[in-house]
């Protein structure tokens, strides 16, 4: 058996990266930008950043901003259409994972058009070309999309998040700039942070796992535990730190997988449109307990990451209860809520069903079943 590693051909780390973007633009011999962006980032001045550099430079570009926080198929077909009629020939994707993710399927349908079917992408796709090349540039730090191959498309109809796992989507450059991090207010900062922390732990103890992407993991809980709290004060420390921990974790996750907390964490966001860290937030914990039989030694590793003293002289009941105990205190202390009051037993079965369904549930390291996955979600009420 043979482990894969994907990431993107280039990337761009630290303050004032985005100066790099109209380098990288000339180099690929790109004419024309999608500027992939959801409309506050556009009524707040962030994403002009981007743009004020590409007019400086001269550089042709058509903006596309009907992203929604969790993006839909609709959203995703009429960007398809605005792409064509830019006859645009690559994409900036700027904000979060929803601008990044709804770049994502744009791209890859318009390289790929007998996948029109938005749907048809869900899974593992069988798609022959790489999407329209993407810049990414992350205003957020959790989801890690600018590195990752992965992207989740809501369907309003059905009431369901889909999981698309494609290496034909991974960004060709990632422009990781904490300057465009810096006006994400408290809330989104904890929410994402706590979405990466996440990616880390769930990477790290996932089916998949293996020697390269624990490194990954391992640095990403480490930085990440050590920077959100100060990120969510708005410290320039905290907020570098938070880039750059975010990544590593995508550097990991995206090629190994996740589990039950973001397959949980899907469910709740489709149905009562739960901010999608928040969600990982209250179930990272929960899901952490459920697993530990199945994870060896590895809550030791992740106590020891977050901080946690001592922990060579703890037996393994202690150091797992210490992973668990600092991920709810990391939780609490930027202000995650661990219960959510929309929550209604009588839809736990669908929830169940469709977390069950969830393209990120067979990498969990314990089997869960529909019943096991309504007992934890019963946990949040």
């Amino acid at each position: 058996m043979s482990n894969r590693i994907a990431l993107n051909p280039t990337s761009y780390h630290g303050a004032g990266a985005i100066q790099e973007i109209a380098n990288e633009a000339r180099s690929h011999g790109f004419q024309k930008a999608f500027v992939c962006s959801d409309p506050d980032l556009v009524k707040f001045g962030v994403t002009a950043k981007v743009t004020n550099l590409l007019d400086q430079n001269g550089m042709a570009y058509a903006l596309y901003s009907d992203i929604k926080p969790n993006p839909t198929i609709e959203n995703v077909l009429h960007g398809v259409e605005a792409l064509k009629s830019a006859q645009a020939d690559y994409i900036i994707a700027i904000g979060g994972g929803s601008s990044m993710d709804t770049a994502k399927a744009i791209g890859i349908i318009v390289a790929n058009p007998e996948f029109g079917d938005v749907r048809s992408l869900e899974g593992v796709a069988p798609t022959k070309n790489p999407c329209v090349p993407i810049i990414a540039v992350p205003t957020t730090a959790g989801t890690a999309a600018e590195v990752t191959i992965n992207y989740v498309i809501t369907d309003v109809e059905r009431k369901r998040k889909f999981v698309c796992v494609d290496v034909h989507d991974m960004p060709i450059v990632a422009i990781v700039d904490p300057e465009m991090m810096a006006s994400m207010p408290k809330g989104l900062t904890a929410s994402t942070g706590m979405d990466a922390l996440t990616h880390a732990i769930e990477g790290y103890t996932t089916k998949a796992a293996w020697e390269m992407t624990d490194m990954f993991h391992l640095k990403a809980i480490e930085i990440i535990s050590r920077s959100l709290r100060g990120a969510v004060q708005g410290t320039k420390e905290g907020r570098e730190g938070m880039a750059l921990g975010q990544y590593i974790a995508g550097m990991g996750f995206s090629n190994v997988g996740l589990g039950i907390a973001h397959s949980m964490a899907h469910t709740l966001g489709a149905v009562y449109d739960t901010p999608h860290g928040v969600a990982c937030a209250m179930m990272l914990p929960i899901v952490m307990e459920y697993n530990a039989d199945c994870t060896g030694e590895k809550y030791r590793e992740i106590a020891r990451a977050m901080g946690v003293a001592h922990v060579d002289a703890m037996n393994e009941s202690e150091y797992r209860k210490a992973a668990v105990d600092a991920v709810r205190r990391l939780s609490a202390d930027v202000g995650i809520p661990s219960k959510l009051p929309a929550l209604k037993e009588a839809d736990l079965d669908f929830l169940a069903e469709s977390a069950h369904a969830d393209a990120c549930a067979p990498g969990n390291p314990k089997e869960a079943s529909v019943e096991d996955l309504k007992q934890l979600f019963r946990k949040l009420m």
